[in-house]
């Protein structure tokens, strides 16, 4: 089984920040080369943003 390393760049901006509670966090997601953005509320909200993204889940399909 062959693996294949995908690698995605984003942009994140973060506009607000609680300190007492660091998983708060409010902002925007853009990857790059896509069109559009992603708002998050949470800490959660932005891993999963994150973590399907179409380059990554792009990974398991064949060319």
């Amino acid at each position: 089984m062959l693996s294949k390393v995908v690698l995605a760049n984003y942009v994140v901006r973060i506009y607000r920040f609680d300190r007492k509670n660091p998983h708060h966090l409010i902002g925007f997601v853009e990857e790059v080369g896509e069109k559009g953005k992603k708002a998050f509320a949470n800490y959660d909200e932005l891993w999963e943003i994150l973590s399907s993204s179409k380059s990554i889940n792009q990974q398991g399909k064949k060319e």
